[in-house]
């Protein structure tokens, strides 16, 4: 192969996309046999074989069960805001955002004490095997699950204090800033380092994608003083959300 050429595979591929984006092969529309892409394009069984499993991996088609393989819905990608976090305001950044008029988000929750694995302990300046609170998250928009999201609180720091359980008590539900201000603890510096990467059996199961699809990894610790005081990880499905910053310029 010549520098600028591409396998046959990616030339017929590259046509049957640009045939789904310009809308001659619509959503739901059965994508063309692997006998039509091969006698179509001249090309082999592989080649036309291949071609079909670059298109599902690049979540364009669905494989339908008995039925043959399917040109997906494309969705509009909608943002997830991320902005500057402020004190005082009662609330995470999700709920801020739930509270506009036009907003359909709800969420659910789930807290329990764990031993810190290596990577989280690694993020929060623990030993392995550290107790932590650990919170999952699912948030919904008008029903459909949009993210979801595990925390980590060292329980050195929150243990047997009203701020234990972040979704219970006096300040449940309020913000990472607010809850750790009420223990004096002032939280002066918040990291966030997004990845992506294909998405775990479980999340895609939650999400409503298909094994191969990619998510969009929000890492984020708080820190006071140089001390990480939490750490979470925040999922969502790359094909039907953006991650937005609006960050203050100082």
């Amino acid at each position: 192969m010549t520098f600028g050429e591409q396998p046959a595979y990616l030339r017929v591929a590259g046509d049957l996309r640009k045939k789904i984006v310009n809308g001659s092969l619509p959503p739901h529309t059965r994508l063309p046999s692997q006998a039509k892409i091969r006698e179509e394009y001249g090309v082999s069984d592989t080649v036309a074989l291949e071609a079909r499993k670059v298109l599902m991996a690049e979540g364009l088609v669905e494989g339908r069960s008995g039925s043959g393989t399917y040109v997906r819905e494309r969705p509009v990608p909608r943002s997830v805001a991320r902005s500057g976090y402020r004190s005082g305001s009662g609330s995470t950044p999700f709920r801020q955002e739930q509270a506009e008029p036009s907003a359909r988000g709800t969420w659910e929750s789930r807290s329990e004490q764990a031993e810190a694995d290596a990577a989280v302990a690694e993020r929060l300046g623990l030993r392995p095997g550290d107790r932590v609170m650990r919170t999952k998250y699912v948030f919904r928009d008008a029903g459909e699950v949009m993210m979801l999201s595990t925390s980590w609180e060292p329980l050195t720091v929150t243990g047997r204090t009203p701020v234990m359980l972040p979704e219970e008590g006096p300040l449940g539900g309020c913000g990472v800033v607010d809850r750790m201000a009420a223990i004096d603890v002032i939280v002066d510096n918040v990291t966030e380092e997004v990845a992506a990467r294909p998405g775990l059996a479980e999340e895609l199961s939650a999400l409503g994608g298909v094994p191969g699809h990619v998510v969009l990894v929000i890492s984020r610790t708080f820190y006071a003083s140089g001390r990480p005081v939490e750490t979470a990880d925040v999922v969502v499905p790359a094909d039907r959300y953006r991650i937005a910053y609006h960050l203050p310029v100082k």
